[in-house]
């Protein structure tokens, strides 16, 4: 333990809160939340012999500590659960497909819009939301279903007079419905479609009556696929997980009304396969502060240590009572079988998948070590590529591969600083140097394959860069644009690759996305320097203003969608100020 960090022991309080876990680089390695800060933080770094394989290796890896004050155990699982989102840290567990889960949105509108949309994070706002559905089959079935059952919602058939247009009264009504219908009370929407077309016949209303007996139908239809699988009528989640090595998977299955209504799998990022308890209680954070569906009861097959928080965490963003219950016998219990026998049967499918692919990109890495004449397999490969229009803006990106699946979080981005006008073998220089430059200093993980994408030109740039840091001995290479051909330094002819070779393809397919990545960046900066000039013209906003403001938000269309307060808690601006920034992100 080194000094700095006995420091900051000694200094953190004993108050509830969030703790932060930094490495070498200065990036979080590890979040977590402690009734008391100072006893939980300092519990790491006492008897560290003792302590499982997992932690020993993550408090050799600790250089920093910071931490954040909250005022109570609830909102610190909240805030722990929204950190670890946004940061991702190593040592976490976290869901590792939840960037755009699929949601049902029905618009704040007097003809509300219902509509799927994908969101990172799920916000309380305005609109009602469902989900997230990760079978998008089931997703699709359940909106054609609401167009059938409600036609009225069918924007195409009022457009084409098909459907007549409703009342607002009469759509709101229709919208109540379908809230009903999506929290899983088709019982209750068909007895009220049922009743409504009692009494249209007994009025011989037959023309309208028929509509009413075409929904009931689509209704009745849909019901024939819940499975009705339980005796009462209670709202249940049932969640079981299975982990072996760092995958895991999370089963959920949605029990709404006494009827099974959704059955979905969370793909899981873990570092400890053994610690299931820890597992599951970061999925039920992570989950459930990402969704506004929640049940009366969630059914599991273990005791959580976390029990008690959870309950009043859950029952406060319910606002009504929740109960976490591990049965052991009854129907209840013999729900949580049968979603702990669909976790294992899910998990024994990802790990079966995993060993294909690890076949499969073998295969490529071999094909591309002989195809280069290598002595070792180039697992980990990175790529770098320039972008500028006539010398405007000038920037670069690097792109990393490792066993030929990019490795986005080491994805990096460089604006070309030494160089003036247009010169891509300059800045081809500099970056490689750069990075390399860094690499050396802090003693990161270097290449087993540079690629460069460019000719012989920029290839030799890059290698006198690599030369002068004394990487010399690193294979480089250089993929041309026009012929696909591949050069080595030094070399006047191009590699005699086969055109159908697995690693030509690999190395095409990292050059096409180096190319994509520093394109993308390079439009960023122009759009963003085009548009800055938008916001100067207002009284109080300036040129610091702008640049947080570009920091906050990725697009004009994402300032035109947001909230006021947003923009006066970010830009420290008055409200009518941030209306402005609003109405001129909208022109």
């Amino acid at each position: 333990m080194n000094d700095h960090i006995k420091g900051k022991l000694s200094s953190i309080p004993t108050s509830p809160g969030i703790y932060f876990y930094k490495d070498k680089r200065n990036q979080i390695i590890y979040i977590g939340k402690a009734k008391s800060l100072r006893n939980r933080v300092r519990s790491y770094f006492t008897s560290t012999h003792k302590k499982d394989a997992k932690t020993q290796v993550l408090v050799r890896n600790i250089v920093d500590i910071d931490y954040l004050v909250v005022r109570s155990e609830t909102e610190a699982l909240l805030t722990e659960s929204n950190l670890i989102k946004q940061h991702r840290p190593r040592y976490n567990v976290f869901l590792k497909d939840d960037k755009t889960f699929p949601y049902i949105r029905i618009t704040n509108e007097d003809y509300p819009k219902i509509e799927i949309i994908r969101m990172k994070n799920l916000q309380q706002d305005e609109h009602t939301y469902f989900g997230p559905y990760t079978d998008i089959r089931y997703l699709r079935k359940v909106m054609k279903s609401i167009h059938k059952i409600f036609p009225e919602t069918n924007e195409t058939l009022t457009h084409l007079k098909i459907a007549d247009v409703v009342s607002i009264d009469d759509y709101q009504e229709v919208i109540k419905k379908i809230i009903l219908f999506l929290k899983g009370r088709s019982n209750e929407v068909r007895d009220a479609i049922k009743y409504k077309m009692n009494q249209l016949s007994k009025d011989m209303e037959y023309e309208e009556a028929a509509k009413y007996r075409d929904q009931l139908e689509a209704v009745e239809n849909f019901m024939l696929n819940e499975k009705k699988i339980t005796h009462d009528f209670m709202d249940r989640d049932i969640i079981c997980i299975s982990a072996e090595g760092s995958i895991g998977v999370s089963m959920l299955i949605r029990i709404r009304n006494g009827h099974l209504i959704g059955r979905n799998r969370f793909n899981m990022s873990v570092n400890d396969d053994s610690d299931i308890i820890g597992i599951t209680e970061s999925f039920i954070k992570q989950h459930y502060s990402s969704t506004m569906d929640y049940p009366k009861e969630i059914l599991l097959d273990i005791d959580l240590n976390e029990r008690g928080n959870l309950e009043d965490w859950l029952s406060g963003l319910k606002t009504s009572s929740l109960k976490i219950l591990n049965p052991q016998r009854g129907e209840k219990f013999q729900l949580v079988k049968m979603c702990r026998r669909n976790a294992d049967l899910q998990l024994k499918d990802q790990v079966s998948k995993k060993i294909k692919r690890k076949e499969v990109v073998s295969k490529t890495i071999e094909s591309l070590q002989r195809d280069l004449d290598m002595q070792a397999p180039p697992r980990r490969i990175e790529a770098f590529d320039n972008s500028n229009i006539q010398g405007k803006h000038p920037v670069a990106g690097m792109v990393c591969f490792i066993d030929g699946k990019p490795r986005k979080g080491e994805y990096r981005k460089f604006n070309i600083k030494t160089v003036d006008g247009v010169d891509d073998f300059a800045s081809m220089k500099e970056v490689v140097f750069r990075k390399y430059k860094r690499a050396l200093d802090e003693s990161t993980t270097l290449p087993d394959l540079i690629l460069i994408d460019g000719g012989k030109g920029q290839l030799s740039a890059a290698k006198s860069a690599l030369d002068a840091l004394g990487f010399n001995y690193i294979p480089i290479i250089g993929l041309a644009k026009k012929l696909e051909e591949v050069f080595k330094p030094g070399l006047s002819e191009a590699q005699n690759i086969p055109k159908t070779s697995p690693g030509l393809f690999l190395l095409r397919k990292i050059r096409d996305e180096v190319h994509r990545f520093a394109i993308s960046f390079h439009r960023s900066k122009r759009d963003k320097s085009m548009i800055s000039s938008i916001f100067e013209d207002i009284k109080g906003v300036g040129k610091v203003k702008i640049k947080k403001l570009w920091t906050e938000f990725e697009s004009l269309e994402q300032i035109s969608k947001t909230n006021p307060e947003k923009i006066m808690e970010s830009l420290k601006v008055s409200r009518d100020i941030a209306k402005e920034i609003i109405k001129k992100s909208i022109k």
